[in-house]
């Protein structure tokens, strides 16, 4: 399992301490993970769990940035005045919130003045408090390295079928059956394709996206079974690990069935913008013109055009996801060895509880 990066002691205004020196779960041990950076930089991605206590902000940041390039020591007089008065506005809610005994963690980006600028006024107030050595930077780094060396650690079941088919309930109901899984799709913010947009939920950054992946994939028991769906290397716009790819690809897979009337009703409860504005939805197929045809994608807009959502939705998995899942699969997982196939006859109740079930039993069958 990848430890935590480096962090400087409050022994010592100078220590730190290395990431292998942090036990597993050292970051949510702390009362307090305190981002120092500036807000944009703590909207690209950040520790899981740290705070936005800015020793300036954005516009700060950039004063700040523009007078160094002419006058290093005037940017650093105006600098600690921004931070000193900052600081001070956030102190008296941050003492309010938490005892002398809370134990504290202050990162910037490379682990310097502004993380220090934080630690030596907490120090003076008795927090205890520890530095993360090299910053948001050494950060990175180690959550890079950490999804390297975690993904293929990890023993997977791979859910795999066509759209439509209930692979997002499947696997949902399986951890409510108390399985360990790993839902991609969550965590991009995506449900995959053309179409897998969530309206009002745009997607994280690629770093805040790996920092994630990470943060959920360190909770894991590498001695359990972790049950995921199959993904192509992109989620949206984001890219997956390659390790993580490489490791999806070499697992067992489960290809899961359904019936056609199970599929469409899938999607117009899981996709009701969807149904709502079909025409929309047509627009958003344009780039497959090449792979359907020109006959097919006006096809579809008539059956739009004429409200058909269930025509349109049917028509789209036959005429273009069916075909693009036999080619995905047998280019990913051709080469992988496979469990049965599974036929879900509902994708809902005790039909979807039944699969599960059935599913835990014949893992724990095969991993004896």
């Amino acid at each position: 399992m990848p430890t935590p990066p480096p962090i400087h002691t409050p022994e010592s205004a100078a220590s730190a301490v290395h990431p292998r020196q942090l036990g597993i779960d050292d970051f949510g041990a702390y009362a307090l993970v305190i981002d120092a950076r500036s807000p944009h930089e703590y909207a690209e991605d950040h520790i899981p769990g740290a705070v936005n206590l800015p020793v300036v902000d954005d516009a700060e940041f950039a004063e700040v940035g523009i007078r160094y390039k002419t006058d290093q020591h005037a940017a650093y007089l105006i600098g600690v005045a921004h931070a000193l008065r900052n600081i001070a506005a956030q102190i008296p809610a941050l003492i309010a919130r938490h005892g002398p005994r809370d134990r504290m963690l202050v990162y910037c980006f490379r682990g310097g003045k502004r993380s220090r600028l934080w630690a030596d006024n907490l120090r003076t107030i008795g927090f205890p408090v520890d530095v993360l050595e090299g910053g948001w930077k050494r950060y990175r780094r180690w959550v890079r390295e950490g999804l390297a060396t975690l993904a293929p650690a990890l023993r997977y079941r791979v859910l795999c079928g066509p759209t439509g088919c209930g692979k997002t309930r499947l696997l949902h109901e399986l951890q409510r059956q108390g399985e360990q899984v790993l839902d991609l799709e969550a965590i991009a913010s995506h449900r995959g394709s053309l179409l897998g947009a969530l309206p009002g939920a745009p997607q994280p950054t690629q770093k805040r996206f790996d920092s994630a992946l990470l943060d959920a994939m360190r909770r894991l028991d590498p001695a359990r079974t972790v049950w995921l769906e199959a993904e192509s290397k992109k989620i949206g716009a984001l890219q997956l690990p390659e390790a993580l790819f490489e490791a999806m690809r070499r697992s067992p897979v489960v290809h899961l069935e359904a019936p056609m009337a199970q599929r469409v009703a899938l999607w117009r409860e899981d996709y009701p913008h969807l149904a709502a504005d079909p025409v929309a939805m047509v627009d958003l197929l344009q780039p497959q013109k090449p792979l359907v045809g020109k006959d097919t994608l006006d096809h579809w807009r008539a059956l739009a055009r004429a409200g058909d959502v269930d025509a349109l939705f049917e028509s789209v998995m036959v005429r273009h996801y069916d075909p693009a899942y036999r080619r995905s699969t047998q280019a990913q997982h051709g080469a992988a060895p496979s469990a049965v196939g599974h036929r879900l006859p509902s994708l809902a109740g005790e039909g979807l509880r039944a699969a599960a079930a059935a599913l835990i039993a014949a893992d724990r069958a095969a991993s004896r």
